[in-house]
């Protein structure tokens, strides 16, 4: 399936999304969405969720380069990586100069990146356990907020993402990089995905202002970047 059409894809399924989305109300749209997609993630262990996360299937469709090519220079900020999962990003971040708050719901997985940053001997990533509702940030603690593939994972983002924004510095962003809501080879079931516009309503609702959307860098994914 070609570039183009993936995106037209997501594009219409984006507005179908939409119209269901403003006619069933935010919180319960948002809610359930994160319910099934948590609830699909669990069905499987920690090491198969690992093995997921870091195989080769990953990078071939990831290409992390060029999601972090797109952030610039980030040597010596400070990133929090919600939702770091094995550190498949983090580590990353982190070799670029960052200084990495991985941050993860998981108990499992923050014990499994524990155990990868002492073998590795990897610098810079501190582990930060959150809840389900909430960063558990400090006022304007960090540069920037990323996330990759955990947009569809929160529920009640408006609220939540309020609590992202009041953590980043004046002049920072956020950038979440997640799946087209459309029937891909890659990814959660199309009803656990949430479209590209659902994105920007939620985030406008906690109150970012400024958007740069790339639908062309990743081949079935979109990157926002808000401010």
């Amino acid at each position: 399936m070609n570039k183009l059409l993936l995106t037209l894809l997501a594009l219409l399924t984006a507005g179908g999304a939409s119209a269901q989305h403003h006619q069933h109300g935010h919180h319960h749209g948002s809610d359930s969405t994160a319910g099934s997609a948590n609830a699909y993630m669990h069905q499987s262990s920690t090491e198969q969720l690992v093995q997921r996360f870091e195989g080769p299937e990953r990078d071939a469709y990831q290409q992390p380069e060029k999601v972090l090519d797109l952030l610039g220079s980030i040597e010596g900020k400070t990133i929090m990586d919600i939702g770091a999962g094995s550190g498949y990003f983090s580590v990353k971040l982190a070799a670029r100069g960052a200084h990495v708050i991985a941050a993860d719901v998981s108990e499992e997985l923050q014990a499994y990146l524990r155990e990868r940053i002492a073998k590795d001997r990897l610098q810079d990533i501190e582990l930060r356990l959150i809840p389900y509702d909430s960063p558990a940030l400090k006022d304007a603690e960090v540069d920037l907020v990323f996330l990759a593939n955990t947009y569809h994972h929160i529920e009640d983002r408006a609220a939540y993402f309020r609590q992202v924004r009041q953590g980043t510095k004046p002049g920072g962003e956020l950038v979440i990089v997640d799946f087209f809501k459309a029937d891909l080879p890659v990814g959660p079931p199309v009803d656990h995905k949430v479209a590209l516009d659902t994105v920007i309503t939620e985030l406008k609702e906690a109150g970012y202002t400024s958007f740069q959307v790339d639908v062309d860098r990743l081949p079935y994914q979109y990157i926002v970047r808000a401010r």
